[in-house]
């Protein structure tokens, strides 16, 4: 009897093992079959979504567009995940240089449709859509100490008037609100930017200068308009068109369509912009 009972233990102990090892393997190969793959979009153990691709889209616009577009690009990037929206401001004959010349870019802004026929004639964007209108205006430091009162005044040799360069959208305006008003302005300098000729006149720099009703709008109490009926009789116009370059077209179309819906039209029109 005791023979048989030392045989018989280690037998029942070799039964279990066996067993645990069997359930042991189908288990781990359960696990196995479950597990997501690697590359797998499927959410972590968290329960977190898979990380969103990022992109950048790239916007090329006129100077006097900083502000509103600088907005815009708050409300695209809320709703496109993973998108930065890059913005590069400067004189629009600049721009469509820089783009002509091959650098990158998904979207051009115009102040003018000289520089975006330039553009789209050497290839590189198609079907550009108007925005917005904008006017010149006569802008003086606070106080007016050369007492600017007419947009013949700035004519006198005395008073130093600042406004853009002929190439950029302002300087042409400037020089076809002079030839209707038959009067030569006496210009101390001529700036590349609308921006940089309202930069001269709030530093003191400058007596008077041209610049868009929106960008002394956006100047607020650091300069004082001198209202002229001169200005308005040139008006420019703004036209937007996606790149022949853009990276991703249809990301670039979305922020054309917003600058065009209703979102970017009252944006603008807050501004000062006047309606397309």
């Amino acid at each position: 009897m005791t023979r048989t009972t030392r045989t018989t233990l280690p037998a029942a102990r070799t039964a279990r093992r066996a067993l645990a090892v069997a359930t042991s393997t189908l288990l781990v190969a359960a696990l196995a079959a479950c597990a997501t793959p690697s590359g797998s979009a499927e959410p972590d153990d968290a329960g977190s979504s898979p990380a969103v691709e990022e992109q950048t889209l790239t916007v090329l616009a006129a100077a006097s567009l900083r502000d509103v577009f600088a907005e815009l690009a708050e409300d695209f990037e809320a709703e496109h995940d993973g998108v930065s929206v890059a913005l590069s401001f400067a004189g629009s004959a600049d721009l469509a240089d820089q783009l002509l010349a091959g650098s990158p870019g998904d979207v051009f802004a115009s102040a003018d449709t000289k520089n975006m026929d330039r553009v789209v004639e050497g290839g590189d964007a198609a079907d550009p859509v108007v925005f917005a209108t904008n006017t010149l205006t006569v802008v003086v430091p606070p106080g007016n100490p050369g007492g600017v009162t007419s947009f013949a005044d700035l004519a006198r040799e005395d008073l130093k008037v600042v406004v853009c360069a002929v190439e950029v959208p302002c300087g042409s305006a400037t020089a076809k609100v002079e030839a209707a008003a038959g009067t030569t302005i006496h210009r101390v300098s001529e700036e590349a930017s609308v921006t940089d000729v309202l930069a001269k006149v709030t530093a003191g720099e400058a007596d008077a200068g041209l610049v868009y009703v929106t960008d002394a709008t956006l100047a607020g109490d650091d300069v004082e308009v001198v209202e002229v009926p001169e200005t308005t009789t040139v008006v420019n116009t703004y036209p937007i068109a996606v790149t022949s370059g853009a990276a991703d077209p249809a990301l670039a179309k979305a922020w054309l369509d917003l600058v065009t819906g209703p979102t970017g039209q009252a944006a603008l029109a807050k501004a000062g912009f006047g309606a397309p």
